[in-house]
């Protein structure tokens, strides 16, 4: 009977298999049978729609939590824009994957936490880049947020005011910047982020806000001392500043003065062949070494092109987290990583940093001059 059964169950597959090879096998004048055609992708996002209300930004990661830097009617806002939606520029080769965005008029923060056990408290703000025309949320923003859960690590992704569309970068985008620190600290507690330690990495134009908000905190929070907000500090931590357009350090700017708890500052950038961007971040970095500022790390690679310079098969150099031809300048994120662990941030939350030590200690000493 088991043998009978046996021999049924074996020609049974046979046959299954028989059939399925005969469904594909070619025709006689050799030409295949068509493929069923393959499901559209499931869960694109895209922009919220318009309303009579101020636009509501929508998550472009799953589990997204988005809120808008300013409540409705805010002076910050134009009140004549606030309603219109955001446009997605979408990924022509990964279906569901946001490349960038303008027609930012109601700026927001979307949250990402990471999992209760690996949660170190640290909080990194994102500020992509773009030239101040687009937001290059895929490249410097999206693909960040896996890589950094990985470390325990929470990040936030800002979606800040372009010039293309009608904002000035050096206003706006920085007001923008800095409202962002004070709104993820606000909420730390509900997020499980500990207050001391958020920071923010930006690139490019992007980096370029963030160079003004290490050094503007304390002014923005002067003159917000009667918001929702007040009594909250805009201060980062720390900051990431990533192959960056002009600080407020720039040879054609008006250098402003350095607080004396300016956060710790890591920069990387390509060498000679991103030499304007190098001379910007040297810039900034010579700033802060002059005045003595602890914790100011820079790695400047020898071989390496700004994002979106042409190569010379004619593809575009890529940013971000991308391995770029397999050369050093493809890890700076793990050197990233290697000053954020020695720093402290690393550490379990509420336990305080090594680079909160350190600036305590420098702002308590009286300046020694600069070396000659």
């Amino acid at each position: 009977m088991r043998n009978t059964f046996a021999f049924h169950v074996t020609l049974l597959a046979g046959l299954a298999a028989a059939s399925a090879f005969a469904q594909n096998a070619p025709t006689p004048n050799g030409a295949h049978p068509p493929l069923p055609a393959l499901p559209a992708p499931l869960s694109v996002p895209e922009p919220g729609p318009a309303t009579d209300a101020p636009y509501a930004p929508t998550p472009i990661l799953q589990g997204g939590v988005v809120i808008p830097l300013y409540p409705a009617g805010s002076s910050f806002l134009k009140n004549d824009r606030v309603r219109e939606p955001e446009k997605y520029s979408m990924s022509k080769s990964v279906p569901g994957r946001i490349s960038s965005i303008v027609n930012i008029h109601n700026p927001s923060i979307e949250v990402h936490t990471v999992e209760g056990g690996i949660n170190t408290g640290a909080a990194v703000i994102l500020v992509a880049g773009g030239g101040h025309r687009t937001l290059n949320v895929g490249g410097e923003g999206a693909d960040f947020v896996p890589f950094f859960a990985n470390y325990g690590v929470n990040t936030i992704i800002l979606r800040n005011r372009l010039r293309s569309d009608g904002y000035e970068p050096q206003v706006d985008g920085v007001n923008d910047a800095l409202q962002a620190i004070r709104l993820v600290r606000a909420y730390a507690k509900e997020w499980r982020i500990d207050p001391a330690k958020i920071g923010m990495m930006g690139f490019s134009a992007g980096a370029e806000l963030t160079a003004a908000a290490a050094v503007f905190y304390d002014d923005f929070d002067k003159k917000n001392s009667n918001d929702p907000l007040a009594g909250t500090t805009s201060r980062p931590d720390f900051v990431g500043i990533i192959y960056p357009g002009p600080s407020p350090f720039a040879k054609n700017r008006t250098a402003p003065p350095i607080p004396r708890n300016v956060p710790p500052s890591f920069l990387a950038t390509g060498g000679s062949g991103d030499r304007v961007h190098a001379i910007w971040a040297m810039e900034y970095f010579n700033a802060m070494l002059t005045l003595g500022v602890p914790n100011i790390e820079m790695h400047v690679y020898g071989y390496g092109r700004h994002p979106g310079d042409p190569l010379p098969d004619g593809s575009h150099m890529s940013g971000g987290l991308a391995d770029r031809n397999d050369t050093p300048y493809g890890t700076w994120q793990i050197r990233f990583i290697d000053w954020f662990r020695d720093l402290g941030f690393l550490q379990k939350p509420s336990v305080e940093t090594r680079a909160a030590k350190d600036v305590a200690t420098f702002a308590s000493q009286p300046l020694s001059p600069a070396p000659k």
